[in-house]
């Protein structure tokens, strides 16, 4: 399934949530009542998720993203993400919660809710609401933690990295442009300072981040160009240069220890 890529962000958004609704409309059922950690998760909040999966309150939903993987059984762990997957990306929207997206996303990955092996079709619009998602992360001027973070989990959730930032690459005008520099920036000065870590996917190779970097090196010269006092986009050229060139970063790691001390 598609993209309408004629749409703006925020409208591809809206259309993947239509798709989710209507694709899993009809969620599998659980054989037998929910099963989990009652330390953790009361007999009532498990039975609460047994449930209508509209009936789920936020605070609910939000503690069985997080919860870790090996406090609920096995089996039915993937049919509880399937029946919740729609309000678990409206929580993930931009109208949903402040929450750590790469943790979350995580455990839908091959040992959790073991995404990859989803039916066809809904796997289609999950990650149609992804790419939205990345879309609007790029665009909206927030923090490029928050993005790459949002594309860690995509990644852990999928099992690949490069599709990802191939779609990123593809987002075009110049509020993508801008996000695209941001992160390219934090990417790369973190592979020079060699502090790039994938938090919560620990398969994930940073390497392909590092070979990835390069190939936007003429759009964020293009940028360069017409905001020449963007700082960030003229470091990011710099620190890209240096990581072709193998060499070492033009500027001090900032959490050497090393603190200025104050006049009493």
């Amino acid at each position: 399934m598609s993209d309408p890529l004629d749409l703006d962000p925020y409208a591809m958004w809206l259309h993947a949530l239509g798709e989710a609704d209507r694709v899993f409309a009809s969620p599998p059922d659980l054989d037998r009542p929910v099963g989990g950690c009652t330390y953790c998760t009361p007999e009532s909040e498990l039975h609460i998720l047994g449930g209508d999966p509209a009936a789920v309150p936020d605070d609910l939903l939000g503690h069985f993203m997080r919860e870790v993987v090996n406090h609920w059984d096995a089996d039915q762990y993937p049919v509880l993400w399937r029946r919740l997957m729609p309000r678990a990306l409206r929580y993930w929207g931009p109208e949903g919660n402040d929450t750590d997206r790469s943790l979350e996303l995580g455990h839908l990955g091959q040992f959790g809710a073991r995404f990859v092996d989803w039916p066809a079709p809904e796997r289609a619009v999950v990650e149609q609401a992804f790419r939205a998602l990345l879309a609007l992360a790029l665009v909206d001027g927030r923090p490029a933690g928050d993005i790459t973070d949002l594309l860690e989990g995509i990644a852990h959730a999928t099992g690949d990295l490069e599709p990802w930032l191939e779609h990123i690459a593809g987002l075009s005008g110049p509020a993508a442009d801008a996000g695209l520099v941001r992160i390219a920036f934090g990417w790369a000065t973190d592979l020079l300072w060699e502090d790039l870590q994938l938090s919560w996917w620990y398969d994930g190779d940073p390497q392909a981040i590092a070979a990835w970097l390069p190939t936007q090196r003429a759009r964020i010269t293009t940028f360069a160009t017409h905001h020449p006092r963007c700082k960030t986009a003229a470091d990011a050229l710099i620190a890209i240069d240096r990581i072709q060139a193998g060499d070492h970063s033009p500027w001090s790691y900032p959490y050497s220890g090393k603190f200025l001390r104050l006049a009493p």
